[in-house]
């Protein structure tokens, strides 16, 4: 049996009280899967009112709902940052704050990921997207509010087009629309693009409807630079929905022609498992290219990948591993810039539970580091914040990014309100963290809360809060020192440029 955690129970309007709830072995988003053996019947741990609210805010959140058996609560557990707090290593500096604003002000909206162009960061919402102008990092301006609902909005750009991600079943597939259950045949999910040659004033040209959505994609050019494709990953299939059949041990792979996206589609739908893949696979979360190495790294729910891209439209899965021992639910990768290595990150309670603690230790809910020894993935270590957050404070390993030094591996990554971390894994069994922030609890403990993508830019690191709005942090570090002199004209963590 898993080790149990605490369920930070109600995006919306469920109250946790500190130790008050009994404890969830975590499993899948899709509950129709278990993870490992267990000697009873698993029970849930969340009310049906829960469940609801966490299903709704999408994600991953309701594996904090997880059926399990329900045999621990977890102790009092004191932060190391108190409320209306913030500490860190005096190497790292919050240099800006953005707030929230407009219609993504309500709790409920949800900041999401980033990407990055030129003098522009563009912030991905639940209920759309942001364009953010950086040119000066301290004094960051709001150009544009995109009003567009469908969660979860991760977002990517490329030359004039940007391009979303819907994993929230939609009653059409414009931005003038509302909720509509996935029953339902005639809802809608999967991606949209935008074309931002001009960033002021982004026009909608185009939507693809994908299999059970897309969650998240991931971009690759074209060889000939006249197409990008998007990797989409999704997953949770149930019967009862006509677009989003189980198996669906697949992705889709969506071409975008750049000079006439309107035409974009769906090219292939590659089986990526077709022994069923681990206990709960059923599709991919997310999946990070590396174009110019033609190859990408999948984190799938119960199983890390490594696939050949040179073929674009044609992906081929040449590596798989699993962790049964301590891996809940694969997340996320980040290759080292040579590509010799993965970090694959496990959102233990989808988000939604506090982690971060002594009772679940330093090996769940982290970070593991692979080597990339031939054309196998050998596993060397775990990483996790070595801070202990509160049991309202939702906490656990997510998305992160490289930042450019060369011949070292070091990585700044959101931890959600455990703060952001930056560590040093060029000694991949021992990865050492080098600066960290954290703020304390958010006041309102019936919500998520913290960072949810982190990444190093042209010299600054940029964080998407996902209540306290879009942060500038300065990293002033020797080790990193370097860092500061590389440039990129775009960037998509998800597509990861060379250095």
């Amino acid at each position: 049996m898993r080790r149990p955690i605490h369920i930070l129970a109600g995006v919306a309007s469920a109250m946790i009280v500190a130790g008050g709830l009994a404890v969830a072995a975590p499993s899948s988003a899709d509950e129709s899967h278990s993870h490992g053996s267990q000697s009873a019947a698993p029970q849930p741990s969340c009310t049906e009112a829960e469940k609801k609210i966490l299903a709704a805010a999408g994600d991953n959140f309701a594996s904090a709902c997880a059926p399990g058996n329900d045999i621990a609560k977890l102790g009092v557990n004191n932060p190391a940052v108190e409320a209306g707090a913030t500490e860190g290593t005096p190497n790292l500096n919050l240099i800006a704050n953005l707030p929230k604003s407009g219609a993504f002000a309500p709790t409920s909206a949800l900041n999401s990921d980033l990407a990055f162009q030129g003098r522009y960061a563009f912030a991905g919402n639940y209920d759309g997207f942001n364009v953010i102008d950086i040119k000066k990092p301290h004094k960051p301006k709001l150009v544009t509010q995109v009003v567009c609902p469908g969660s979860q909005n991760d977002i990517s750009v490329h030359g004039d087009l940007l391009v979303l991600s819907v994993d929230s079943s939609r009653s059409n597939n414009t931005c003038d629309n509302v909720a509509q259950s996935a029953q339902n045949k005639e809802s809608w999910e999967g991606i949209r693009v935008f074309d931002i040659s001009n960033p002021a004033q982004p026009a909608y040209v185009a939507a693809v409807e994908t299999k059970c959505g897309s969650h998240t994609h991931s971009l690759a050019p074209s060889k000939d630079g006249k197409a990008v494709y998007a990797y989409v990953s999704s997953y949770g299939p149930r019967p009862e929905f006509p677009d989003c059949q189980p198996p669906h041990d697949k992705i889709s792979v969506v071409k975008i022609p750049t000079a006439e996206p309107e035409t974009a589609a769906v090219v292939n739908e590659p089986v990526l498992f077709p022994d069923g893949g681990y206990t709960n696979t059923a599709g991919c979360h997310d999946i990070t290219t590396y174009p110019s190495k033609d190859v990408a790294a999948g984190a799938c729910m119960g199983d890390g990948i490594l696939m050949d891209i040179s073929d674009r439209e044609n992906p081929v899965v040449t590596e798989r591993v699993r962790d049964t021992a301590n891996f809940a639910f694969w997340h996320s990768a980040t290759f080292n810039n040579s590509g010799t290595k993965v970090v694959f990150t496990d959102e233990l309670g989808g988000g939604g539970a506090p982690v971060c603690n002594p009772e679940v230790g330093p090996k769940r809910g982290a970070n593991g580091i692979y080597d990339i020894e031939g054309s196998d993935l050998v596993f060397k270590s775990y990483y996790k914040i070595p801070r202990t957050q509160s049991n309202t404070e939702n906490c656990v390993a997510h998305n992160g990014s490289l930042i450019p030094v060369k011949g070292k591996d070091i990585m700044v990554q959101a931890w959600y309100q455990g703060g952001i971390s930056v560590y040093d894994f060029t000694d991949s069994a021992n990865p050492k963290e080098i600066a960290w922030f954290d703020r304390g609890p958010f006041e309102d403990t019936t919500t998520i809360a913290g960072a949810w993508s982190t990444y190093y830019y042209n010299g600054y690191i940029y964080s998407n809060e996902i209540q306290r709005g879009f942060d500038v942090f300065d990293l002033r570090d020797p080790r990193v020192a370097s860092a500061k002199k590389v440039r990129f004209d775009e960037l998509n963590v998800q597509a990861q440029p060379s250095y």
